[in-house]
């Protein structure tokens, strides 16, 4: 008998042992659940904030084409405008050398032109503004003035 109450002490030990270890394999089971939980919670919390940032780095950068494709127009207008401007400066600079061939061939006609300007066509001296009065005047207007 005291063999089979040693067998049965020992069983109960053992079964004892067992059920510890179940309970602390459940215990940590539900540890493990209840972190994976916490993580998953987390992970979604981030997960919105992420996609808020993503849709934010979207919208940046549909902001910056935007931002390029009117830089790229007024690139085109300015270089228009360039262009417009070129061809005015060009169609001035043709104008203002067939006016200087004119007076040049005016003062090459005229036997009465006055030099008191300076040489015939020389507007800049110091009564450039009378000699080009003169020159635009004719005599009887010039006897008038006198």
């Amino acid at each position: 008998m005291a063999s089979t109450t040693m067998i049965w002490i020992i069983v109960a030990i053992i079964v004892a042992i067992g059920v510890v270890a179940v309970l602390a394999f459940l215990a940590r089971n539900r540890r493990r659940h209840a972190h994976a939980e916490h993580i998953r919670e987390e992970v979604g919390r981030d997960t919105q904030r992420l996609e808020k940032r993503e849709a934010f780095a979207d919208e940046t950068q549909a902001k910056a084409r935007a931002a390029k494709a009117e830089a790229e127009v007024k690139a085109a207008e300015a270089a228009r405008l360039d262009e417009t401007a070129a061809s005015h400066r060009e169609a001035a600079t043709t104008s203002r050398e067939e006016l200087d061939a004119r007076r040049e061939r005016a003062d090459a006609l005229d036997p009465k032109r006055s030099d008191v300007g300076g040489p015939k066509g020389d507007v800049g001296g110091a009564k450039g503004n009378e000699a080009r009065q003169t020159q635009a005047e004719t005599p009887t207007t010039h006897q008038h003035r006198l």
